[in-house]
């Protein structure tokens, strides 16, 4: 199932934290629906379920969004694989836990336009893309 191309986001919903999940590290970006742009965050290392939830739920607390978008990985053929469960299932919980809306963002191709652009984090730099690519789809 692939993730929907236009999101139905309401227009008060105006700045945004992205995730780039990852089972050891999960980039983070924070952007607004004005400017269109990212601005990559550190990058989240943690391998434990818990500790990168309470990491990001940290983050959600520092940068008091509106709204969160996960990137989810898929196949070249738009086939699922394992880290796509996994990535919504980070998303669920986090939501859950901030009481956030949660958009997610096909991120296929996102680590590797980032390391192509030479990205110092590739994490980070994967999570603005996540992020921009979101920002240039709603209205």
């Amino acid at each position: 199932m692939s993730v929907p191309s236009r999101p139905d986001v309401p227009r008060h919903l105006t700045s945004f934290l992205a995730f780039d999940f990852g089972a050891k590290r999960t980039g983070v970006a924070v952007g607004n629906r004005l400017l269109r742009t990212a601005t990559p965050q550190p990058t989240i290392r943690a391998e434990a379920t818990q500790a990168r939830l309470d990491a990001a739920a940290e983050r959600v607390k520092q940068w008091q969004p509106d709204a969160l978008v996960v990137g989810v990985p898929f196949h070249p053929d738009g086939a699922s694989h394992d880290n796509t469960g996994r990535a919504r299932r980070f998303g669920r919980q986090l939501a859950a836990r901030v009481k956030l809306p949660v958009y997610e963002v096909d991120e296929r191709y996102s680590t590797t336009e980032a390391l192509a652009g030479g990205a110092a984090d590739a994490d980070a730099a994967s999570a603005c893309i996540i992020l921009e690519q979101f920002l240039r789809s709603i209205e």
